[in-house]
């Protein structure tokens, strides 16, 4: 929290100047980067998930043992890692607004990918008490989705 604060106040206080520069272009792509980089971490939670479910894997034991391991170390960094991956958005979002926001196909599908990202924190949040539908990891499929065309395309 503190991490986005100082950023933000950073960015808050940058003469316009140096703003409209080409420059700080590099300045909200790095935090872009730094997200993606996260969220492959976080979702790495899941594919692990879905790779320990293959039937395939019984002929190997040690590469399942190996995949469980992993498996392991993704659930227990996920929501620490989700939490510095949305603070990475946050700021690349707010980054990108100073900048200036053009309509085109990379901004719409960043903001469409922002508001898809709103529910999956608060569905995380329902999911840790059980009171979830699976909201969380539908929310996460949707943000999933755009992210990947937002950042790939």
């Amino acid at each position: 929290m503190l991490f986005v604060i100082w950023e933000l106040w950073s960015l808050a206080h940058l003469p316009a100047a140096t703003v409209h520069n080409r420059r700080f272009e590099h300045t909200f792509k790095d935090f872009g980067s730094n997200a993606r980089i996260a969220l492959f971490l976080v979702l790495a939670n899941y594919v692990l998930l879905l790779l320990i479910k293959l039937q395939i894997w019984n002929q190997w034991s040690q590469v399942k043992k190996g995949i469980a391991t992993l498996l392991r170390f993704a659930r227990r960094w996920h929501t620490p890692i989700a939490i510095i991956a949305i603070a990475f958005i946050v700021l690349h979002a707010v980054a990108v607004f100073m900048y200036g926001f053009k309509l085109d196909f990379s901004n719409i599908t960043g903001l469409l990918a922002l508001l898809m990202l709103l529910p999956v924190p608060v569905s995380g949040l329902f999911r840790y008490k059980r009171l979830d539908r699976k909201w969380h990891l539908r929310s996460g499929l949707a943000f999933t989705v755009l992210f990947l065309i937002h950042a790939f395309l």
